[in-house]
């Protein structure tokens, strides 16, 4: 039997999973993570980006994450999302949407302008559309 560790992913809306996984990977605010049980404890930053988690019955799950942190204890890991869910259930036409409206807010900077709004909308929306790239590779 493989070694596992409990793993939840919460939002500011819900729980979006709770189960055992043998690994998780996601993308720190320093790069790539990959926690296996046995980590040692660690708190980190999340960058927007896809969550994947290889359940203990092999199976893989893939999540978007917009930001927020990741919690490494004994035995347990914990995302702590801002907004958080299942890359099956992600829109690809309202995530390229939102890529072409946050690329275009950067082109046109009017009076109005929030340089750092448009370019967090626009870092999230490429986020989720790498997430779906993930999830299309893995179902290949």
């Amino acid at each position: 039997m493989a070694m596992t560790m409990h793993c939840n992913i919460v939002s500011a809306e819900a729980e979006i999973f709770s189960g055992r996984v043998t690994m998780l990977v996601a993308t720190g605010s320093l790069g790539d993570l990959g926690i296996m049980p046995g980590h040692a404890p660690l708190l980190t930053g999340l960058r927007p980006g896809p969550v994947r988690l290889l359940l203990d019955n092999g199976e893989e799950e893939v999540f978007f994450a917009s930001g927020g942190y990741l919690e490494v204890q004994p035995g347990l890991t914990t995302i702590l999302a801002d907004t958080a869910i299942r890359a099956d259930d992600m829109d690809e036409a309202a995530a390229l949407e939102a890529k072409e409206a946050a690329e275009k807010a950067v082109a046109d900077q009017g009076a109005e302008f929030e340089f750092t709004i448009a370019t967090a909308q626009l870092a999230e929306a490429t986020a989720r559309l790498r997430t779906l790239d993930e999830l299309r590779k893995r179902s290949r």
